[in-house]
């Protein structure tokens, strides 16, 4: 008898185990995906390689140094004096993001050093790396990284900036890895998506569609764009700003809500928007540098008119932000920033 309870114990008890892992298969597909298990979606690297053109060469260029501010993340420059320390810096060296509190991320030396940079990649691999998220190595890039603005980013421009690396003065400078925590280096996996599809050059004859291109490829959203607990943009709330930077002196500074709402820059016309973006200045105003102008200073009055054109044509969103005031804790964005409890 005893032996027949003992069976009987055992089925049930490998029934229960058989339950508990459906129950976390189902539990995993419904949630976190299998994804932080097996790897981020990655298509095969392919062999094909960008002509070099003086055409393209110009125009990564441009957009490397200007549009993107690419060198923003993978040069190291002090904080505390960005402008000056920047413009004598060594481009495209890498650097870890201490002063964005994030430590364990390495922006990567993306010059062409053979040893401590980007100088055996292939094409393709610099290629997914931008507009898929995946690294050289397979790896998952972190999304500090904005593959998915840069993801809407035309074959041609992406084509140009890897033809404009290649040709940048290779830095030598021994990076480590970055050493993303758990779960979070798992729970990225989800983020990088293949591109297939071929993207089209924008249409630069209607000044808001291009200005929609050229916002999205400077990833104005990663800044603008207060963000959950989860890391994910406010629903609601794109380019309302709040998110916070380290402001190179110790303290905090709170994105600009950007908006055409009376909270945001509803009073700004076409020359002040101008006049910002190129000297960092809003009439008797100064700009705190976390916000890059003097990357952005020398874009195009053709791309900086078209991207005040988009700006003009988004949802105003009331989201009350000063940095000049006593940072308060906003229940909208969850931050402490100047004016947070008024909103």
């Amino acid at each position: 008898m005893a032996g027949k309870w003992a069976r009987r114990l055992l089925r049930w008890a490998g029934y229960g185990l058989a339950l508990l892992v459906v129950l976390l298969c189902v539990g995993i597909t419904l949630t976190v995906g299998w994804r932080p298990f097996i790897g981020p979606r990655a298509r095969p690297l392919s062999a094909r390689r960008f002509e070099a053109t003086p055409q393209r060469l110009e125009r990564g260029r441009y957009l490397v140094e200007n549009v993107q501010a690419c060198w923003g993340c993978h040069t190291k420059y002090d904080p505390r004096d960005p402008v000056a320390s920047y413009a004598a810096a060594k481009k495209g060296g890498g650097q870890a993001l201490e002063a964005d509190g994030l430590p364990w991320l390495i922006a990567p030396n993306i010059t062409p050093d053979k040893e401590t940079g980007a100088g055996l990649w292939t094409d393709d691999m610099l290629a997914r790396a931008i507009r898929e998220g995946v690294g050289h190595d397979g790896r998952a890039l972190f999304p500090m990284m904005p593959y998915a603005s840069y993801r809407g980013m035309s074959d041609e421009d992406l084509a140009s900036v890897v033809v404009y690396l290649r040709t940048v003065e290779p830095v030598r400078n021994p990076l480590p890895k970055s050493e993303i925590p758990f779960p979070v280096s798992r729970l990225i996996n989800n983020a990088p998506e293949p591109l297939d599809a071929p993207v089209a050059e924008p249409d630069r004859s209607n000044p808001v569609k291009y200005g929609e291109y050229v916002v999205r490829i400077s990833d104005c959203a990663g800044c603008h764009t207060p963000r959950d607990e989860h890391g994910q943009p406010l629903a609601g709330y794109d380019y309302a700003g709040g998110n916070l930077f380290e402001d190179g002196r110790g303290g905090t500074v709170a994105t600009a809500n950007i908006t055409p709402d009376a909270t945001g820059i509803s009073y700004y016309d076409e020359p002040l928007f101008l006049q910002a973006m190129r000297t960092g200045h809003v009439r008797a105003r100064t700009l705190n540098p976390a916000m890059p102008w003097w990357i952005y200073k020398n874009m195009t009055d053709e791309d900086l008119k078209a991207a005040y054109a988009y700006l003009r044509t988004l949802k105003p969103v009331a989201h009350l932000i000063d940095n000049a005031e006593p940072p308060t804790f906003c229940k909208v964005c969850k931050q402490k920033h100047g004016l947070g409890n008024k909103n």
